[in-house]
């Protein structure tokens, strides 16, 4: 997609259009810049991982554990020089006396001559997909 289309668009659209949209998709969000700064991130108030307005422009090392920091130093290089384009985890998570299977995904952002701008990080809870079978082709809304 070029630039000018989304920047048209985007134009006619509210901020509270475009903060209520962002917080309706599918899936929880962050956004890091190519200097591992974080940008943006979406569900502010239900996240997985709970994340603090103080966050945005820090580095994202500063938003996980000690234990992981190797692991998302891995994800950032690998990302960053091309190796991946994006790269996966997943866990169990305790919510309540249940557990919820956890999706994470790290997907490389790209500029138009694959120059490396920055990381879009996903998450989200897969355990009501696990047992899904067959088909339903037109939904369950009736």
């Amino acid at each position: 997609m070029t630039i000018e289309p989304l920047l048209k668009a985007i134009e006619g659209m509210s901020t509270k259009f475009l903060a209520a949209m962002f917080d309706t998709l599918p899936v929880q969000f962050s956004l890091i810049d190519a200097d591992d700064n974080v940008l943006f991130w979406n569900l502010h108030g239900i996240r997985i991982f709970k994340r603090g307005p103080a966050v945005i422009g820090r580095n994202v090392r500063m938003c996980h554990p000690q234990v992981s920091l190797h692991k998302i130093e891995k994800v950032l290089e690998y990302l960053k020089s091309g190796e991946r384009d994006q790269i996966d985890f997943w866990m169990d998570l305790p919510d309540g006396d249940e557990e919820r299977k956890v999706l994470i995904q790290y997907h490389a952002i790209r500029g138009e001559n694959g120059e490396y701008l920055g990381t879009l990080e996903t998450t989200i809870n897969i355990t009501p997909f696990k047992d899904i079978t067959g088909e339903n082709r037109l939904g369950d809304f009736e």
